[in-house]
């Protein structure tokens, strides 16, 4: 019995411990849980905080980050991780100013760094970036390896800083296989720079240094839309022929403020929308610039040297919308008969601005829509012939050479100068030559030269010297006139001075007719004191019309320049005197000039003496019969002082000086 009751209990006893390990266990188990949920759980809300706090300096909304405009050294290094645009524009960040840790920022896709003071291009980006601004800064150089930490970007602004051909490193866009658009404006580009990546879509390279494109400058470029060379260097002869005719993607091209003579040659025809090619020197266009343009709307040819333009120029432009022509010496002769009847019959669809003649002299001032009547001699004096002679030497005749460094030229015969000691004929005689021309002066800076050819000519090439200078030193100028035209306009001559104008035929290719000699004309331009010129009619008046107006004006001038000196001088002795008389009067001792103030009484008879915390009136002469001063002491409220800033905004605290009965426009400060 004993036996089995202690049997018993030591079961008992057995089972019990076992209940107690197991619930220590599962106790010491869940704890374990509750202490690794609770860390957890820490840890997330950290890093929720940290990923949305925002810069003490900055400003953050839905993950655009605004700390522009905050005269920042450096990027703050507490971006939140879910930052996707940063502005950081208009600050003092240098290069040294970014920190490492916003390469881990990895939803950053837009950053604005513009008008910084980075000297070169920055590093520490996240890779995830696809905009970058650095318009305004000093980088010099661009590096492949600094685009290869940026395999996602597709637009670079590197406006306004200092980049050259040299410092772009030849395959600095090897791995840029993303990149849409580069601006590279204002730069000191001299060049077009090599190695751009073929999915480029927009390049703008204006106000460089350009001044050659060879003809594999664009090579690969086929995504190209928008290519911008406005304010650079460039002149027809530097330019190779083929180099735009690649671009067959091309909607837009802008050449504005360069050195062209002519549109260049063989211009991408295919999707061209818009072409800016105005403010250069162009004085011809040939007749086939724009052939096949027929998704072309806008062309602007504003601010040039055109007087006419060929027939059928804009025959294929079926999309035209806008024509600008504005600022140039249009002379509406025959030869412009056909674009009037072309601006009436579009005038619904085509908006033209700018074509107002300036020659000749009837329909001066007049838009070319507005000329009926004034044409009608085209008609009269027409041979009949004259319809098939255009006709075919439109067609026969081929495109102004550009010119180019990159082709061959026509070596140009030795071409007798004209004599000037000859007199040549104002007018030359019809007789049997292929060639007769007629020279007929309009105003004192304009010649008007007519001409008749017996056959069909590609180009004429026109020279004209004026008499008394040497050819010698350049004074002969040449221009190549298109075979179709039958007149030209020389404008901004010298007044009241003899030319020779000659004119020789070229054939096809541009070369000079065998055995031909140049046909001239003499002719005499007006007294610059006569009518008006052809570029500045507007301005009739006499330059010496201004002479007594412009006397009388100096007279005046030269009058007040002496009162004025004079009261100098006498305002200087009176000075002199007053304060000699003063240093006699005064003899205080020890104080100083410096001490004492006037007080601007009316008898200037007493002085304001400056001493620490207190003022004291005094009379200058003692030896004048003492009169009384009130002076009535201004204490300001809260003790402060008399002085006001001049930055202070509003107007402060002025109870003191009302408490003392002085109006407010009484104020006084020293």
């Amino acid at each position: 019995m004993v036996t089995a009751h202690s049997a018993a209990a030591a079961a008992t006893t057995t089972t019990a411990t076992i209940t107690t390990t197991v619930v220590m266990t599962t106790a010491t188990v869940d704890l374990r849980d509750w202490l690794f949920l609770c860390y957890g759980l820490i840890a997330f809300l950290t890093e929720v905080i940290d990923s949305t706090t925002c810069p003490s300096v900055c400003r953050c909304d839905n993950g655009f980050i605004y700390c522009n405009d905050r005269g920042l050294t450096s990027i703050p290094a507490d971006i939140p991780d879910d930052a996707t645009t940063l502005y950081l524009q208009n600050n003092q960040i240098t290069n040294a100013g970014i920190p490492r840790e916003l390469k881990s920022k990895v939803s950053v896709q837009v950053i604005y760094l513009y008008e910084n003071a980075l000297d070169e291009f920055p590093v520490n980006l996240p890779r995830s970036l696809r905009e970058l601004h650095l318009q305004d800064n000093n980088v010099r150089a661009i590096a492949r390896a600094s685009l290869a930490r940026l395999p996602l970007l597709e637009k670079l602004h590197l406006d306004d800083n200092s980049v050259s051909t040299v410092s772009i490193e030849d395959d600095a866009f090897a791995d840029s296989k993303r990149l849409k658009l580069l601006f590279l404006s204002r730069n000191h580009l001299s060049s077009i720079p090599a190695g751009l990546p073929g999915t480029l879509e927009e390049l703008r390279l204006d106000d460089n240094r350009i001044s050659t494109i060879p003809l594999h400058a664009f090579k690969g470029l086929h995504s190209l839309r928008r290519l911008v060379l406005d304010g650079n260097l460039l002149a027809n002869q530097r330019i190779a022929d083929d180099t735009f005719s690649r671009l067959q993607n091309l909607t837009e091209l802008s050449l504005v403020r360069n050195s062209l003579a002519a549109p260049p040659l063989n211009l991408p025809s295919g999707r061209l929308q818009r072409l800016f090619l105005q403010d250069n020197a162009i004085s011809h266009v040939p007749y086939n610039t724009l052939a096949r343009m027929r998704e072309l709307e806008r062309l602007d040819l504003s601010n040039n040297n055109l007087t006419s333009l060929p027939r059928g120029l804009f025959d294929d432009l079926e999309n035209l919308s806008q024509l600008l022509l504005r600022n140039n010496p249009w002379f509406c002769g025959c030869s412009l008969m056909w674009l009037r009847d072309w601006v009436k019959a579009r005038a619904a669809v085509v908006n033209v601005r700018g074509l107002m003649c300036q020659g000749p002299e009837k329909v001066r001032g007049m838009a070319i829509k507005d000329i009926a009547g004034e044409m009608d001699e085209c008609f009269e004096g027409a041979q009949p012939n004259a319809a098939a002679k255009t006709t075919a030497s439109n067609h026969a005749a081929s495109t102004t050479p550009q010119g180019s460094l990159f082709t061959l030229k026509a070596k140009r015969p030795g071409i007798r100068l004209p004599d000037s000691n000859l007199d040549y004929p104002v007018a030359a005689g019809d007789g049997a030559k292929a060639l007769v021309i007629h020279v007929k002066p309009l105003t004192a800076d304009s010649i008007r030269i007519t001409w008749k050819a017996a056959l069909p000519a590609t180009s004429f090439r026109l020279s004209w010297l004026r008499l008394g200078h040497s050819p010698a030193v350049g004074s002969i100028t040449e221009t190549l006139v298109q075979g179709d035209k039958t007149e030209y306009l020389l404008t901004a001559l010298e007044p009241k001075s003899t030319y020779i104008i000659c004119m020789v035929t070229m054939e096809s290719g541009n070369t000079y007719v065998a055995d031909e000699t140049p046909v001239c004309a003499k002719a005499e331009t007006a007294d610059g004191h006569g009518p008006t010129t052809t570029l500045n009619r507007e301005q009739n008046a006499d330059p010496m019309a201004g002479l007594p107006l412009a006397g009388i004006i100096g007279g005046a001038v030269a009058l007040v320049f002496l009162f004025l000196v004079l009261g100098a001088i006498c305002w200087y002795v009176h000075r002199a005197g007053e304060l000699l008389t003063r240093e006699r009067a005064y003899g205080r001792g020890s104080r100083k000039k410096d001490d004492y103030m006037e007080s601007g009484t009316k008898k200037d008879n007493s002085i304001l003496e400056i001493r620490g915390p207190g003022l004291q009136m005094l009379p200058i002469n003692p030896h004048r019969a003492k009169e009384e001063y009130v002076i009535h002491t201004i204490f300001p409220s809260n003790g402060t002082s008399l002085y006001k800033s001049t930055h202070t905004i509003g107007y402060g605290t002025t109870r003191g000086y009302r408490d003392g009965g002085i109006p407010d426009i009484d104020y006084s400060y020293t």
